[in-house]
């Protein structure tokens, strides 16, 4: 009975104390909860996006685990190598020395060589000089001087030189000869070729069987006139045909009828001039 009547009285003055709570303090309280629960959906957002930030930061760290094996697993093999490596570093160092040395003996033979050249276009350019110097009006279409890959080149029409389907020298010729001849008594360190061009047109007559024995026979009958009338060595010329098979022109077949006297120093004196090259102090510094 007692007791009863204890628990009534406490559930009385609970009831009193309920009722006592304003409804500010209510409103205060509610609002309480309310940023508390917000707080905790923020908490909670931010733990699952950190939760998904370890799984990525632990799926990194596995890969770079795997990374570190791997350069673990090959660094001896590396290390195994720099030994191999440093003995074919020093062998291609020598290697290297070696083939730096070739090129520097290349080098100078090229510089010898272009040394060379250059006193041989030097050397043409005066025979060139005198050439003109003594044929005069070089505009005469039926005489050419020219130089190609470092030789020096008489064109003579054979409407100067010839008659048609001759080989004998027409006197008005010779004084060209002559003129020819002049410039190359003064340079004994050239030798010379005459050659004979025809045109394609068919040739037979007498003892002649076709165009290589008239183009030979007219190269041959400039080269007497040379040795015989002006006394040129005859070990320093060569007479030579060439029949119809180099033609300059596919329109006019008076400029393939022509003879070519080819200009060019002795294979010795050639060699001499690299020899020089090469005693010359401006190449070997």
């Amino acid at each position: 009975m007692n007791m009863k009547k204890i628990f009534l009285g406490a559930l009385g003055a609970t009831i009193l104390l309920s009722s006592c709570v304003s409804q500010k303090k209510y409103a205060e309280l509610e609002a309480k909860n309310k940023e508390t629960e917000d707080l905790l959906n923020s908490a909670t957002v931010k733990l699952n996006s950190c939760i998904e930030e370890k799984a990525t930061a632990d799926a990194r760290l596995r890969t770079l685990e795997d990374q570190n094996d791997f350069l673990k697993a090959n660094n001896q093999v590396l290390v195994d190598n720099m030994g191999n490596l440093t003995d074919l570093s020093a062998k291609g160092a020598e290697n290297l020395e070696k083939s730096l040395e070739s090129l520097k003996e290349k080098d100078l033979t090229i510089r010898k060589l272009n040394d060379a050249i250059t006193r041989r276009d030097s050397v043409n350019l005066s025979l060139v000089q005198s050439l003109k110097g003594v044929l005069g009006n070089l505009d005469d279409e039926d005489i050419e001087i020219s130089v190609e890959k470092g030789v020096v080149f008489v064109s003579i029409s054979d409407k100067l030189l010839f008659s048609s389907g001759s080989y004998n020298v027409a006197t008005r010729a010779k004084e060209v000869l002559g003129k020819v001849a002049q410039v190359v008594n003064n340079k004994p360190d050239f030798e010379f070729m005459v050659e004979g061009h025809t045109d394609a047109v068919p040739y037979r007559k007498g003892v002649l069987l076709d165009n290589w024995d008239l183009s030979v026979k007219r190269a041959t009958a400039v080269v007497r006139i040379l040795q015989n009338e002006y006394g040129v060595d005859p070990k320093r010329m060569t007479a030579a045909g060439r029949s119809q098979y180099i033609p300059v022109s596919s329109t006019d077949k008076a400029r393939n009828r022509r003879t070519r006297i080819v200009v060019l120093p002795k294979i010795d004196q050639f060699y001499s001039m690299i020899e020089e090259g090469m005693k010359d102090p401006a190449i070997n510094k």
